[in-house]
């Protein structure tokens, strides 16, 4: 068989008996651009990429359309000197040129590194060092952040070497770079919480072929119009955005917005006829804040990664649309990796069972034993396809996350006896208050449900009788103020919705700190704490007789 026709019933199995699926082998060598995509976009006129601007223009472009541009921007990146195995940073927006260039990089057998246009020149010069990366794809009004080192290619505006010549390249097919399933296609730059970001390296199959779980985990299918809200140069934004629905031979759709607009979402979703949608938690809680009477759409599935979706906000969808919201877990080293998939029974908290394929196993961080309760691991001796290679250059990391014989994720969740795993939080995060562990996730949870608290993020604040007492961190939603009154009303929800040891026994109002991907920093709140802060913004709750009542 072709890789082509094996990798066609890798994913047929995964759409129609996922139960069945076992991981392929591609002894042949594989490379994604060649053997999937230019195959299923030669002479298709479906449109594989719909992009919508915020002032109401958009562009469609068709599978062969973005067929043969890659291969004309691949043939003009070769002549810039672009070769087999060397790095190429992307830092694009949501632009057509950013998937141009994703299929020809790859279609060179070169690396891929993506990178968000939010980075400065400090980080993006580490990045550049680290990555040994020798071109750089960026919009004209970035280039200015790299003075030396890289070959600078603009898009969208004049420059030595321009995007737009690209047009005048003949886009015939490239030869086949004969890579192999080991090679590298992908650098990743992790948002670390704790620490500097890790350089998490994928091959030509752990993401390409590994993305078969996110399908199956979405629920897209061919023919379908998938929306997913994410940045460009994040690995989720590759899961969504690129690989899932493209494996699936289905439209990406994508809209572009300067400010977040719940209302203009709706009506985009609506009117597009979007049949998937995926979106972090932190929008699908501003979404339920909206008016969702006007309905879902065409919309069949619904689902949300990159941090646990609280409870409150899959029961308000499931009220407004009749949808459920199905969680999922996965990181930037790894697909999806555990989801509620289609079809089957969702546990209100849960964020799934493991993806077909994917070993996952619960480890005691202590003891080092499987329990039903510990750090999510991966076990390495069935390791699956999907995982990465490692952290690229980084010995001492790569022997701390796959110590023991496991993948160690750095988070922690319990498992139920059906197998349904209930996420409890960072290895780093959980903490101790009066001897009973808190879990920062659940406490979070009910917060949110009180309409004045948009975020949410609590930490241990140290206490000369507990030793350590919940704070929460509070983002106020629109039309709040944050008042001694606004603090006793949330301070009153909590203490009426959760258990004696779990109260929130201090409040402050703050913008939360966070990382370039959207990640809160809890470890700078928690640094801030044991500094000894205790200012005129917090609020405790000894400071209201009301709650003693």
């Amino acid at each position: 068989m072709s890789s082509h026709d094996i990798y066609r019933a890798a994913r047929d199995l995964m759409l129609t008996d996922p139960d069945a699926f076992t991981w392929p082998s591609f002894d042949g060598g594989f490379n994604w651009a060649h053997d999937w995509f230019d195959v299923i976009a030669e002479g298709n006129t479906t449109t594989a990429l719909h992009i919508v601007e915020e002032d109401g223009s958009e562009r469609a472009y068709s599978f062969d359309e973005l067929r043969r541009r890659s291969n004309s921007v691949a043939r003009w990146l070769a002549r810039q000197g672009v070769g087999r195995g060397d790095s190429v940073m992307i830092m694009l927006g949501n632009q057509a040129e950013l998937w141009e260039s994703m299929l020809a990089v790859m279609k060179l057998g070169a690396v891929i590194m993506p990178t968000t246009t939010a980075l400065g020149p400090a980080d993006l010069a580490d990045r550049l060092h680290r990555g040994s990366v020798r071109h750089v794809i960026a919009r004209a009004e970035d280039a200015g952040k790299f003075e030396e080192g890289p070959v600078v290619i603009t898009v969208g505006g004049t420059g030595p070497l321009d995007h737009a010549e690209t047009a005048e390249v003949p886009d015939h097919p490239l030869p086949h770079p004969k890579t192999t399933a080991d090679d590298r296609l992908l650098l990743y730059f992790t948002s670390g919480t704790t620490s500097r970001p890790k350089l998490v390296e994928h091959t030509q199959v752990s993401y390409p072929v590994g993305h078969l779980t996110t399908m199956h985990w979405i629920g897209v299918k061919p023919g379908d119009v998938h929306l997913n809200i994410s940045s460009p140069g994040w690995a989720k934004h590759a899961w969504s955005c690129f690989f899932a629905p493209w494996i699936a031979e289905a439209t990406i759709f994508v809209y572009n917005y300067a400010r977040f607009d719940a209302a203009a979402l709706l009506g985009q979703i609506r009117a597009k006829n979007v049949s998937t949608f995926c979106a972090p938690p932190t929008v699908w809680r501003i979404l339920i804040k909206a008016d969702l009477s006007g309905g879902p759409g065409g919309l069949r599935e619904v689902v949300a990664a990159g941090e646990p979706l609280n409870p409150e906000v899959i029961e308000q969808v499931q009220k407004q649309w009749g949808l459920t919201i199905r969680d999922g877990f996965g990181q930037t080293e790894t697909t999806l990796s555990v989801g509620n998939v289609p079809g089957a029974e969702v546990k209100l908290g849960s964020m799934g069972r493991p993806l077909q394929g994917v070993p996952v196993v619960l480890v005691d961080p202590i003891t080092g034993e499987l329990a039903q309760e510990g750090e999510i691991c991966i076990d390495l001796a069935q390791r699956p396809m999907s995982l990465m290679v490692g952290y690229h250059g980084d010995d001492e990391r790569n022997a701390e996350a796959m110590a023991g014989g496991y993948y160690h994720t750095g988070d922690i969740a319990s498992r139920d006896d059906d197998g349904y795993l209930f996420y409890i939080g960072r290895t780093d995060d959980v903490f101790k208050a009066s001897d009973y562990k808190i879990s920062p996730f659940e406490l979070e949870s009910v917060l949110i449900e009180h309409p004045a608290v948009t975020e949410a993020a609590v930490v241990p604040a140290p206490d000369p009788l507990r030793l350590a007492v919940p704070k929460a961190y509070v983002a106020l939603s629109a039309g709040w103020e944050p008042t001694r009154e606004t603090a006793l009303e949330i301070l009153r929800h909590a203490r009426e919705n959760l258990a004696p040891f779990q109260r929130i026994r201090r409040l402050e109002f703050f913008e939360l700190p966070k990382t370039v991907s959207g990640k809160i920093r809890r470890v700078d709140l928690r640094t801030r704490e044991e500094k000894g802060f205790d200012g005129p913004g917090e609020w405790r709750d000894d400071q209201f007789p009301e709650l003693r009542a």
